[in-house]
């Protein structure tokens, strides 16, 4: 396949996958006319809930008839869920005339997979200078490829946790560290504070923005959500308070994510009514974020009980996925796959009252973690096995009437599980 291709060259045009530095972008993106000095752009950065806040952000903007463009990464299934241009996924042929008229710019000159492809969507956007850009940064911030707009309309501070320490100095693996690298570079222009796991977390991030002269919108002090009927929840900020339908993906923490993108919109002040917050809540998507299989080669082994894939890898992410597991009355079977620089055994500590926890290997990935060393580290769970495979491991649980099947541990894992399904 001719998209294939392009994309094995890419990855060879650079011997680290990652390689912390703004100047190989800045070059091409120069031989490309600086296409990202003439876009509008919202960046999103943190640790969790960036994807989930921008298709909230997405999905309003749509019902008010915005047109947007959309970067967002990794992908889960093909790489053209990163390139969303006026509102729609650029075909292959549409990719590969992008892709092929960037590479021959670059001319074959050193850059990171992640870095031309930043470029190449930087390019196509500026062909739509009126549209939204929303912007997902990768691994932090400061050194990543989408940090280099001139101005933007907001940043996004999405929560943030411990996660890719492995990418720090060994004696700054902190979150001190990770809030600085994501948040002490932000544009002055707005910046909307999502909610964070503790106090001391959000006091790091006042902390670090202090001298930063955008306008600053916080969660709990600017807006907050809350939850007093079943089909509503209420969202409250200065300009008011509305009350909401419930959204169509699972789990409390969406709530803090579609809260985010709702005080984003308000924050802008760009005509978004609330009749377009209510259309757009129940339209919004997230692919592998705790989303149920209801049909397809997995879900026939697993019959008339729930299956559920959620792509969480950190601390923060399985804290947020244990909230919901526990708000649910009935027995949990999880099935783990995981990356190998992840800190396995807080990740798993964050689950409680599982019935049982059956790890598998991650077959496309090289540097994850075998399903076996998996299960020894798991060992303070209750209740751990191993199976190579995600079907024998399904074929291998006991489910009874009523149990919840979860698949988890790597948005790499769950790629695999929708790709299989």
């Amino acid at each position: 396949m001719k998209i294939q291709k392009i994309l094995s060259r890419f990855q060879k045009l650079h011997p680290k996958k990652i390689d912390l530095s703004l100047d190989r972008i800045k070059n091409l993106c120069k031989k490309l006319g600086n296409p990202q000095d003439k876009i509008k752009a919202i960046s999103v950065v943190g640790t969790n809930g960036k994807n989930s806040t921008i298709n909230g952000i997405f999905s309003i903007l749509k019902e008010a008839k915005f047109k947007c463009n959309v970067y967002t990464s990794p992908h889960i299934l093909k790489i053209n869920e990163r390139f969303i241009f006026n509102n729609k996924e650029l075909n292959d042929n549409e990719l590969v005339d992008l892709f092929e008229e960037v590479e021959n710019i670059n001319d074959n000159k050193p850059i990171t997979f992640f870095e031309i492809l930043t470029a190449s969507y930087f390019y196509k956007a500026a062909q739509y200078p009126e549209n939204i850009n929303l912007l997902e940064a990768g691994l932090f911030h400061r050194f990543d490829a989408t940090n280099i707009l001139k101005e933007n309309l907001a940043s996004v501070i999405c929560s943030c946790s411990i996660d890719h320490t492995d990418w720090l100095p060994k004696d700054e693996r902190t979150i001190e560290r990770i809030i600085f690298e994501k948040t002490s570079n932000l544009l002055n222009s707005n910046i909307i504070v999502a909610k964070q796991g503790s106090k001391k977390i959000m006091d790091c991030i006042k902390s670090t923005i202090t001298q930063n002269q955008s306008k600053k919108v916080f969660f709990n002090d600017d807006f907050i959500y809350s939850v007093n009927e079943n089909d509503f929840f209420y969202y409250k900020d200065k300009l008011g308070s509305l009350k909401l339908p419930m959204p169509n993906i699972l789990g409390q923490f969406q709530l803090e994510n579609i809260s985010t993108a709702i005080a984003v919109l308000r924050t802008l002040g760009i005509g978004i009514k609330d009749e377009h917050i209510k259309k757009g809540i129940p339209k919004i998507t997230s692919l592998a974020r705790l989303q149920e299989i209801k049909s397809g080669k997995l879900k026939e082994l697993v019959k008339n009980n729930r299956l559920l894939v959620d792509g969480s890898h950190n601390e923060d992410g399985a804290r947020a996925l244990n909230e919901f597991l526990q708000s649910l009355k009935c027995n949990k079977h999880i099935i783990v796959s995981m990356m190998a620089n992840k800190d396995h055994v807080k990740y798993i500590r964050y689950f409680k009252n599982i019935t049982s926890i059956t790890t598998i290997d991650l077959k496309t990935q090289p540097n994850s973690i075998s399903g076996k060393d998996l299960k020894e580290k798991f060992k303070i769970m209750p209740n751990v096995q191993y199976q190579p495979t995600v079907e024998q491991a399904i074929k291998s649980i006991n489910l009874k009437e009523g149990d919840l099947l979860l698949i988890t541990g790597s948005l790499y894992g769950a790629a695999e599980v929708l790709s299989l399904n």
